[in-house]
């Protein structure tokens, strides 16, 4: 088997999702498209030579509708020979990008692939893509008669279990902007973010990280999920998920470049990184949000890792009570789960966050020395992606 190798690694500063974020007056074929000739441009060789491009996004409707991914190629510029596709494992979407990607290339299947991911949310709601329509059906109406439920209420189920308080996940929260504020300010997004033109000038930052962000105000927040119909169903929950501890709807878009590692040093270029070993499992789906930890157990369980050997963790921060429940399971140290910030600050453009968390930890495993990085997402379904990368 090849070895498949991360050369580099990109995204766009993240703009709120909603009207008047800094990037919505921005089509994400445009989006995605700036990040990947961002790509293309800082590294030196022949974009007919890449074999294909492999993309996430998770609202495939309207404006992001007709695989987005090939439309963004060929406005990136890209040879019309390279072709891609779109893919998604709702919020994983990107990282499974990864995931095919660099299989691909181990297998033999691709020398040179682009693996990338885009969401618009204030473009493209989250919602849009069922028109109305019945996701359930017949027999899967059977199986879970009592219903599913949205990830808010799911959030609040995983609190419960792993007997977290309001304290705990609005604690996670603040450390989450006070840690990404600080990375921002000492410049260590710098080397990651591309810019993106917008109709009132080049984005280069992210939106979503909001300095300013106490205890006191978090913690006047009200519950998101809270409902009469929820209580009846799941009496004596503490309710304790709001805005302030949950991911905001965000723009985005991301892109890696990998290789197999020949075919790097061929062309002359330095590869930051190499893969180890991948996962993807699945839990119980009106829980939803856990299957993170039976995708890490597999990764450990091949590897034959300890937790405490992998030197960083990135595992998306959907809702604060996501991550804090991973860390009790695996009683991982707190300062390495997230160290710059996640997605409660970055923001979760559910299509691209997956090769947006990897870029953050690629980065953060140069900038300190370390390893080993271990990056897991939890999606809707009960499902989760898990992947462990080595510093080269």
């Amino acid at each position: 088997m090849r070895t498949a190798v991360i050369v580099d690694l990109v995204r766009s500063g993240s703009g709120r999702g909603k009207a008047g974020g800094a990037l919505s007056g921005v089509h994400p074929i445009d989006l995605l498209a700036d990040v990947l000739r961002g790509l293309m441009a800082r590294n030196d060789f022949d974009p007919a030579l890449v074999d294909d491009v492999v993309g996430g996004c998770v609202s495939q409707a309207s404006e992001q509708a007709g695989n987005i991914t090939r439309s963004a190629a060929l406005a990136a510029g890209l040879p019309e020979s390279v072709p891609a596709t779109t893919v998604t494992r709702a919020c994983g979407s990107s990282q499974q990008a990864v995931h095919f990607a660099a299989q691909g290339v181990q297998a033999g299947a691709y020398d040179i692939v682009i693996a990338c991911g885009v969401e618009s949310m204030s473009r493209v709601p989250m919602g849009t893509a069922p028109i109305g329509a019945d996701l359930v059906g017949t027999a899967l109406g059977a199986r879970y008669p009592e219903g599913w439920i949205g990830q808010g209420l799911a959030a609040e189920l995983v609190a419960q279990h792993w007997k977290l308080t309001r304290d705990d996940v609005d604690a996670y929260a603040y450390d989450s902007h006070r840690r990404a504020a600080a990375a921002a300010a000492t410049g260590h997004f710098d080397r990651e973010i591309v810019p993106v033109s917008t109709p009132n000038g080049p984005h280069v930052t992210d939106e979503t990280v909001r300095p300013s962000t106490t205890l006191e105000s978090l913690g006047g927040l009200r519950p998101s999920f809270r409902s009469d119909a929820a209580d009846a169903r799941f009496p004596g929950l503490d309710w304790m998920i709001t805005p302030g501890n949950s991911s905001p709807l965000t723009d985005a878009a991301s892109a890696a470049l990998i290789m197999s590692e020949d075919k790097a040093v061929e062309l002359g270029l330095a590869p930051r990184a190499r893969f180890v070993d991948f996962a993807v499992a699945g839990d119980d789906p009106l829980m939803m949000l856990t299957a993170p930890i039976p995708a890490t157990h597999k990764i450990l369980d091949r590897t034959g890792l300890r937790i405490d050997e992998i030197d960083a963790y990135e595992v998306n921060e959907a809702f604060a009570s996501v991550p804090l429940a991973w860390s009790r399971e695996f009683a991982a140290d707190p300062g390495r789960v997230n160290p710059d910030g996640g997605a409660i600050a970055l923001g979760h453009a559910i299509g691209a966050s997956g090769v947006r968390l990897l870029t953050t930890l690629v980065s953060r495993l140069e900038r300190t020395g370390g390893r080993y990085g271990l990056q897991t997402m939890c999606e809707h379904g009960g499902m989760a992606n898990a992947l462990l990368v080595e510093r080269m």
